[in-house]
């Protein structure tokens, strides 16, 4: 009981020194001209209109030089700005395109694209600082045959890196309205889930989506007092953020991974939102075995904001 009154007064607080009404206003897309990287923007041209947000699309135009593998190569000034004419060009063709597709009627993003020389989690952080970014977008970025979900070098690093919130489009996923967002947590840092959870909302409340508050435990794990603590943990979150749509669902799975899979699979979920720790499941989800056979099956959108508290 005294844990349910501590974490109560805690949301008290925490609402009126954090919580503010926020919009999302700019979204980044890195894009490497892969098919993943241009569904990936095609689905977040698709969320961006649904929440009002303009579009920066950026390549990072990586020179052999500047790779360490590349040993003594030397490019001329010649060649170094045709790669970078060769990436402006690609950029304006995907920007004709998704023009050219969007025929319906309200708000259209404007869509700005730059081009920088440098490895990707670079050129996106700084782009992601420079322009005042909300939001990053990316494709899975895998190299090899398999249809994947996080598998590529480029969506790892950027996971692992990333300043800013980051969703990763897997290959399957439908481009369509999320009606229902995961966030999957393991409660152990309660404060920071609540901050994040915050976040959350402006994003759930443009899209008018459901925010399912998820818990993978085994039959060991849950005590009839953190049960209460839970039903009195939703109930004030919804009531300090004036937004309803919040609910609560506890997965009994041995296997967080499972877990997570069955409730995307049977819960209809549109997107799973999770907090990139050390030592959570998504850096195990990343880096572990599981993963290849994971992302096999996934089909909707990681979402993944970067822990600030329990940062590397």
């Amino acid at each position: 009981m005294i844990l349910v009154i501590f974490m109560l007064a805690f949301i008290d607080q925490f609402y009126e020194r954090n919580f503010r009404s926020k919009n999302m206003k700019t979204i980044l897309f890195p894009t490497d001209f892969s098919a993943a990287a241009k569904h990936a923007v095609e689905y977040g041209y698709n969320l961006a209109k649904q929440i009002k947000a303009n579009i920066v699309l950026c390549n990072a135009v990586i020179v052999p030089a500047e790779v360490p593998q590349a040993g003594l190569a030397i490019w001329s000034t010649d060649e170094y700005g045709k790669l970078m004419d060769d990436s402006a060009s690609e950029l304006r063709a995907i920007k004709s395109g998704l023009e050219r597709m969007d025929d319906s009627s309200g708000f259209k993003p404007s869509i700005m694209l730059m081009n920088r020389s440098g490895t990707v989690t670079e050129v996106v952080n700084g782009v992601a600082g420079a322009q005042n970014i909300d939001l990053v977008v990316i494709g899975p970025h895998s190299n090899g045959g398999i249809s994947g979900f996080v598998l590529g070098n480029h969506a790892r690093k950027l996971i692992d890196s990333s300043i800013k919130p980051l969703i990763v489009v897997p290959a399957q996923a439908p481009v369509a309205p999320v009606k229902k967002i995961a966030f999957a947590t393991d409660f152990k840092y309660p404060e920071e889930d609540l901050e994040y959870v915050y976040d959350l909302i402006p994003l759930a409340r443009e899209l008018n989506a459901e925010v399912l508050l998820t818990h993978v435990y085994n039959e060991n794990s849950q005590s009839p007092e953190f049960q209460v603590w839970v039903k009195q943990f939703i109930a004030q979150l919804s009531e300090k953020a004036n937004y309803h749509q919040i609910y609560y669902r506890l997965v009994k799975n041995s296997h967080a991974e499972n877990g997570l899979d069955w409730l995307c699979e049977h819960e209809k979920v549109g997107m799973l939102a999770m907090v990139h720790r050390k030592h959570n499941f998504l850096n195990f989800l990343l880096n572990g075995s599981y993963t290849q056979k994971m992302a096999g099956r996934m089909s909707i959108p990681l979402l993944v904001f970067p822990s600030k508290q329990y940062a590397y």
